[in-house]
């Protein structure tokens, strides 16, 4: 996979458009412990996807870098089974290009 395609799915992102494939975002453990169910209703929550192409003109992420993005700024496609995300590289608020050593999840 190059930054610019998603070979294995023959796909290449046009412009400024970035394919993200997101996180589950299922039931989460508190630092405290508490476990919060995937139904819960919490406050507006980004969630973050790893990115797996992006188009000629962006800039500031590459494939294979974590990304930080609203659910509601979503256009959902399916690709080989699995659901991804298609995003304008101004609709990414954050980029974490460093995987998290506890493996616990990303923070702000």
């Amino acid at each position: 996979m190059t930054a610019t395609d998603h070979t294995s799915l023959g796909v290449q992102m046009l412009n400024d458009r970035v394919l993200v494939k997101p996180s589950n975002p299922g039931e989460r453990t508190t630092r405290a412990g508490i476990l919060i169910p995937a139904t819960a209703e919490v406050a507006k929550r980004l969630i973050w996807g790893e990115v797996t192409a992006v188009g000629q003109h962006v800039r500031s992420v590459k494939a294979g870098e974590m990304a930080l993005f609203s659910p509601e700024d979503r256009s959902e496609v399916e690709l080989g089974g699995d659901i991804y995300v298609v995003l304008r590289e101004r609709d990414l608020d954050a980029v974490a290009s460093g995987r998290n050593a506890g493996g616990t999840g990303l923070y702000l």
